[in-house]
């Protein structure tokens, strides 16, 4: 998604195409009912008698363990730190095991993943607990938004975000953006600095998939000059240079132990100091970070340290996938065909799809790409690019353009188009040794929209 991009409702109402594409955008959403409240009890185990809400106002998944930071917490030293997630959707919870030593069981089946009904229960370690139906006058409102900011959904799953997002913006905490590649969690942290109290402060973003590793301290912290070979002047870090503003992390677990150990000294101290430099300097920024990974999983496994996800992890929210959000892919879909400038008919071709019908394999990131290839290529979309088999030989410039004239003009003019992209995004890559920011600088490019050139022509990692 382009950092433009508009939210649903100014969308519509900038259509210069009339009616038609108006009704076509806004679509036939029949909005899912408010989810139903649960209680889950505690029967067996050394928390027998404890009872946690669970409402569906959660603004993700509530996570079970015996980690500190999960959602409903158990002592029971034979539950896993985060042991299961659960997911209230309408009149059942979703129940999903998330890989624990001892194993969830629903009425003693062992399950991965699995519905929960009202007296149902649940065996996690040596502990069981019971769902039960919350008393009938307990409601649970759902935003009828269908956007936030520039975050687009009108599924159950993102409008019970929304005010969660809203009260996050307005605060000034840590938070830890999870979800899987390509399901918009950096856009959600622009979101949250743009509609928050930092808003006229800089939004900073320092990416550890994009920065290799030997490079990532200096990236963060800075340098005075002659720290290292070539550094003739001092450079501020991304600590500094987000003063005043928000600093976002994007995948924090690929940050290795040292690196982690001094950024929480810098979050308990406050201060940071340049490499090769005595003068610490006060810091005044929020964080925010993103990951893929399981953290806490991370933590067990001895590759991130405990005391610094206690300390980002002051709020947490999770990004659904698009096979999750239901009806949503024609609504992200109809939006993007007008931040495109397609066509009327191109909002219909979009609408014949039936993209609702079956999941979605990928997320936001690659609808946006399939459906810039359908406004781009039209009927012929369905037609492919051929792509290079792996190990064949790239093919010359002129032997490009010879396959090319045998095409019809629009195809061919594409697959040009294509391969030449490739290239030069592959060339851009290795000449700034894998760093996307510098490699959109120097394509002249904003960063996100050399993640989607990248994402389309096969670079984006999985």
């Amino acid at each position: 998604m382009h950092d433009e991009q508009l939210d649903l409702h100014r969308s519509v109402q900038a259509a210069p195409r009339g009616d038609d594409v108006t009704t076509l955008l806004r679509g036939s959403f029949d909005p899912a009912p408010a989810p139903a409240p649960f209680a889950l009890t505690v029967i067996s185990g050394p928390d027998q008698g404890q009872t946690f809400a669970l409402d569906g106002s959660q603004p993700s998944r509530a996570l079970l363990g015996q980690g500190p930071t999960c959602d409903l917490p158990l002592t029971d030293r034979t539950v896993s730190r985060r042991h299961a997630a659960l997911d209230v959707e309408g009149h059942r919870v979703r129940v999903s095991d998330l890989g624990s030593k001892n194993g969830t069981r629903l009425n003693g089946v062992k399950v991965v993943e699995a519905w929960a009904h009202d007296g149902d229960t649940l065996q996690v370690g040596s502990t069981q607990l019971r769902l039960d139906s919350a008393p009938s006058g307990l409601k649970v409102v759902l935003s009828p938004a269908t956007s936030w900011g520039r975050i687009i959904g009108a599924s159950t799953e993102m409008r019970r975000l929304y005010p969660f997002c809203e009260r996050l913006a307005q605060s000034d905490v840590s938070v830890v953006i999870e979800g899987e590649t390509g399901t918009g969690k950096e856009l959600l942290a622009e979101c949250l600095h743009e509609r928050g109290r930092r808003a006229q402060g800089p939004f900073v973003v320092l990416d550890c998939m994009a920065v290799p590793g030997p490079l990532l301290e200096a990236e963060l912290f800075g340098y005075a000059a002659g720290a290292r070979p070539g550094a003739s002047e001092s450079r501020a870090g991304a600590i500094e240079r987000a003063q005043g503003g928000t600093l976002l992390i994007n995948e924090i677990a690929e940050m290795d132990l040292s690196l982690q150990s001094q950024l929480l000294r810098v979050l308990e101290r406050r201060s940071v100091r340049r490499i090769g430099s005595e003068q610490s300097r006060e810091t005044d920024f929020r964080l925010l970070v993103t990951t893929r990974s399981d953290l806490e999983r991370e933590v067990a496994a001895g590759r991130f340290r405990e005391e610094l996800l206690h300390r980002i992890a002051t709020a947490r929210i999770e990004l659904p996938p698009l096979r999750r959000r239901r009806g949503d892919v024609q609504v992200l879909a109809r939006h993007f065909v007008q931040e495109l400038g397609g066509s009327a008919q191109a909002l219909e071709q979009v609408a014949r799809l039936g993209w609702d019908e079956r999941p979605w394999p990928g997320n936001v990131r690659e609808l946006y790409s399939t459906v810039a290839r359908q406004v781009a290529l039209g009927e012929l979309a369905a037609l492919g690019t051929a792509e290079p088999q792996a190990g064949a030989e790239p093919l010359s410039v002129d032997q490009l353009i010879e396959q090319a004239l045998t095409l019809p003009l629009a195809e061919a003019r594409q697959r040009v188009v294509l391969e030449f992209e490739r290239r030069y995004v592959r060339s851009l890559l290795e000449r700034h040794s894998g760093n996307v920011t510098h490699a959109a600088d120097s394509a002249g490019v904003a960063r996100r929209y050399f993640q989607i050139l990248k994402a389309r022509l096969g670079k984006q990692r999985s």
